[in-house]
């Protein structure tokens, strides 16, 4: 009897725990393949290292990870449209008015906190203090202003050409043109020289040729990006009309709605290719890397304060934010984007990131679909948390190298211009850099110095994306909860259009009604199981 207890015991447990094992491999097991895809790439990449590849090798030994990134980033331009356009299209104009208010001012208000964060932490731990510069630059940064700048952020807002925003955007080029004068100046006394002739000495002359002057002389150009931001407006506008040209805008809103879903079922379907690309990415930028040592030694005490204050906005600013607001347990919810985490880590993009932060959203976090096709996409263009608070710690260190005292009204230039710049960043890898130029300029530093940090950009950069993804991801949970009595779910749990069409317009024409297929995606779950989020969209035949 004691035996045949036992045993049972033992085949309880033993089937208790293969099921713990399957039901934990069936809700994370894409999470956990891609934390063992990135340990495995940093290990795969150091033992590489001795190898001494060559360039062409890391070409064909990084094409596995260089797929990746093309997927992604395939993905941008249909989601984002598509996102915006069926998202806006079914909400009311106060709704959205309301909505994309709280979403920029949320956005810009946490970015301008990540910012002071960082300027505290790096005048508290002083990381250029003391630091080396180097005898030798790797080239002069590139030259712009700050007026320039914004005036080029603005001009993308409004794109010329549509199909040319789709693959890159306008900037201003600045053309150095030297002005040599043709006339020497008025000959100058420089030393004596002795003479018996004269005993005072004999007077050297000569005529000092002065240096050429350099003017900049403005060039419209291009910068090899999508300009998001330009789209992102556009899509939004596109949205907003649609919703309120009711029955007749109901065929393109449609359209719009078959290719999110496509869009994302692209995504689920793809999403197991992920692990494997992120090893050769991760290896292979490993293999690119510098000495760790040498790097460790320069800018060991730079890199620190940056993921210091990274950790500090990420993990406990942005989830303190998170629970005023809503009440509710930040980290519960931070768990359901843990596979975004770790792509943004992977890719260094957020923009890349999107399609996998719209899935963890909508099937893990369960955030109403229509706010999270608005939040993300406008995140993913103007919220930088962490490039906004990376802009500001490099400022300050290239000014402490350089023995360069900050007053109080220049560490506010720095505050707003890294907000400002960090709007205008592309949501690609090491985007910072281009507009770490604005805030070295706004208070006289030489853009030449960026070369200085360089080296451990690309590093820093998978951090911070994180942080940006985070706080994309976080708001949309925050807006939603704000915005809740905004998206009521009328009748069978189908969100209701703007304007559906009068009972007597159904008695005078043929209407056909189609429904939308739910989506595993967009499933909800918890307390509103059962529910689906269709539309319901009538088209008119005689008008079609």
């Amino acid at each position: 009897m004691g035996d045949r207890l036992k045993t049972f015991l033992q085949v309880m447990v033993n089937g208790e725990l293969t099921r713990n094992v399957k039901g934990f491999c069936k809700r994370n097991g894409l999470l956990t393949l891609s934390v063992i895809a990135v340990a495995t790439g940093c290990l795969l990449g150091f033992m590489l290292r001795g190898t001494q590849m060559s360039t062409q090798a890391k070409i064909y030994f990084s094409f596995p990870g260089e797929l990746l990134m093309r997927m992604l980033k395939m993905l941008i331009l249909p989601l984002i449209t598509s996102s915006l356009m069926s998202g806006l299209s079914s909400m009311e104009s106060k709704a959205c008015c309301r909505m994309g208010v709280l979403t920029v001012t949320y956005y810009l208000w946490t970015t301008f906190i990540a910012v002071v964060v960082g300027i505290v932490l790096v005048i508290i731990i002083k990381p250029g203090v003391g630091t080396e510069m180097e005898s030798n630059r790797l080239g002069a940064g590139p030259v712009m202003t700050s007026a320039d700048a914004l005036l080029d952020l603005i001009r993308n807002m409004v794109p010329s050409n549509l199909i040319e925003a789709t693959f890159q955007q306008y900037k201003t080029d600045l053309i150095p043109i030297l002005k040599v004068p043709t006339k020497t100046i008025q000959p100058n006394f420089v030393y004596v020289v002795p003479d018996d002739s004269d005993p005072k000495g004999r007077r050297v002359y000569l005529e000092l040729t002065p240096a050429p002057e350099v003017m900049y002389r403005m060039s419209p150009g291009s910068s090899q990006q999508m300009n998001v931001l330009g789209i992102v407006i556009f899509s939004a506008t596109m949205g907003l009309l649609l919703g309120r040209m009711g029955e007749r805008g109901a065929p393109l809103i449609n359209v719009c709605q078959c290719i999110n879903e496509c869009v994302m079922k692209i995504i689920n379907a793809a999403v197991w290719y992920f692990p494997f690309g992120i090893i050769f990415l991760v290896a292979g930028k490993i293999l690119d890397m510098q000495d760790p040592s040498t790097l460790g030694k320069k800018l060991g005490w730079y890199g620190i304060t940056v993921l210091t204050g990274l950790f500090v906005h990420g993990l406990i600013l942005l989830p303190l934010f998170y629970f005023l607001l809503t009440r509710k347990n930040p980290f519960s919810y931070i768990r359901g984007l843990l596979q975004a985490m770790v792509i943004a880590l992977a890719t260094s993009s957020s923009s890349a990131t999107l399609p996998i932060t719209m899935k963890c959203l909508l099937e893990n976090c369960h955030v109403e679909r229509q706010i999270a096709r608005f939040v993300l996409p406008v995140g993913a263009t103007i919220n930088m948390d962490g490039t906004a608070l990376y802009e500001a710690v490099a400022a300050i260190f290239i000014a402490q190298v350089n023995d360069y005292e900050l007053d109080f009204g220049q560490l506010i230039t720095i505050s707003i211009t890294a907000t400002a710049a960090s709007i205008g960043a592309a949501g690609i890898p090491q985007a910072g850099l281009v507009t770490m130029v604005i805030v070295l300029t706004s208070v006289g530093l030489p853009p030449d110095d960026i070369t200085l940090i360089v080296a451990i950009d690309w590093i820093l950069d998978r951090f911070r994306t994180m942080i940006n993804v985070l706080g994309d991801a976080l708001a949309a949970g925050i807006i939603a909860h704000l915005c809740r009595k905004d998206f009521p779910l009328g009748g069978a749990g189908k969100v209701k259009m703007p304007s559906e069409p009068d009972a007597e317009i159904h008695s005078l024409y043929d209407s056909t009604e189609i429904h939308l297929h739910k989506d595993s995606v967009f499933e909800v779950t918890g307390d509103s199981a059962g529910r689906r989020h269709t539309h319901t969209v009538y088209y008119n035949i005689c008008q079609v």
